[in-house]
């Protein structure tokens, strides 16, 4: 009987705690009690029911309300971040493009909007925010300027194609520059500083800005045209490398309303910079139309198409910028 003895001390020690006088607790001076089988069954039924009638309180899980202001903090920070990071852009980024993606289609084929995916979230991870906002305003403005007079030009024949959606070509066209400059600054891999390379970034959409404006203007609004190499003979509007005055005039103006945008966004320090991306424009515009009209369409430049030029053209734009930039110390 020891191995029932110690089983019901064990029990009667459980009990106790349970059911408050349901066994007399032993005195010290006094044996255990023995008990039978049956006796050992209904204090074992009698702790279960116990246990069963009080059970444990379920453990609480607090759950955080969502505070409205944390969000707008965490975008507040985001914005401020002068390069957020790869991952960040790329959230940030794909939100924008399911969010915009029919505004999207209003100016790029469906493989353009893949490639302009690309250009947004490296220019985003480089430069931030502002620099987004620059890639942003060039599409909008461009895309606007291209369907100015449209029916017009395409009588004429000198319309873009497909109406002027653009596709991968003019993607790479008009961001190639932009995207190895945005690659070079979060590399530190070059002598040149990240603010250098922010100025040449700033300046090769600027330029394809104002190309574009002046060339869509100019074909819509040109009222005399002429080629930009010598003689400088006149030619209709629309042919490769001609320019005119109210395209020229346009697309100035335009380089200079988005070298400011670029200060108020915080990609340029100052007006200083602004005189220099306006002036790399206009070169890298001048040698891109005088290219045009000396080899394009020529017999063994079948290669050089629109798109080769303009990326010629921006990276121009970009390394005049740069090379004034460190010279002048902005």
């Amino acid at each position: 009987m020891r191995s029932t003895s110690g089983l019901a001390r064990a029990i009667t020690s459980v009990e106790t705690s349970h059911l408050s006088g349901a066994v007399e607790k032993p005195r010290d001076d006094a044996r255990p009690r023995t008990v039978g089988r049956r006796q050992c069954g209904e204090i074992v039924g009698r702790c279960l029911c116990a246990r069963f009638r009080h059970p444990r309180a379920p453990s609480r899980v607090s759950v955080a309300a969502f505070d409205p202001s944390t969000a707008i903090d965490m975008v507040k920070a985001f914005a401020m971040k002068p390069s957020p990071g790869l991952t960040a852009a790329t959230v940030a980024n794909t939100s924008v493009f399911i969010g915009g993606f029919s505004v999207l289609r209003l100016g790029l084929t469906l493989a353009g909007v893949a490639h302009s995916w690309f250009l947004g979230t490296v220019v985003m991870a480089a430069f931030g925010l502002g620099g987004y906002v620059l890639v942003c305003a060039y599409f909008i403005v461009g895309s606007a300027v291209t369907k100015v007079r449209l029916k017009q030009k395409q009588a004429e024949g000198i319309a873009e194609a497909r109406g002027g959606l653009r596709g991968p070509g003019s993607v790479w066209g008009s961001g190639a520059a932009g995207i190895l400059c945005a690659i070079a600054a979060v590399s530190g891999l070059t002598p040149v500083s990240a603010d250098l390379w922010q100025l040449g970034f700033v300046a090769s959409f600027c330029s394809k800005l104002s190309d574009t404006t002046a060339s869509e203007i100019g074909k819509a609004y040109g009222k005399t045209t002429y080629m930009s190499t010598p003689p400088f003979k006149l030619v209709p509007r629309g042919t490769e490398g001609a320019v005119s005055v109210e395209g020229t005039l346009a697309g100035i103006g335009m380089s200079g309303l988005f070298a400011a945008l670029s200060v108020v966004v915080g990609q340029l320090p100052n007006i200083g910079s602004v005189g220099v991306c306006i002036f790399a424009a206009f070169v890298a515009n001048t040698f891109e139309s005088m290219l045009g009209a000396a080899v394009q369409g020529k017999e063994g430049y079948d290669w050089l198409t629109n798109d080769i030029v303009n990326g010629i053209q921006i990276t121009v734009a970009a390394f005049v910028a740069i090379a004034i930039g460190s010279i002048a110390r902005l």
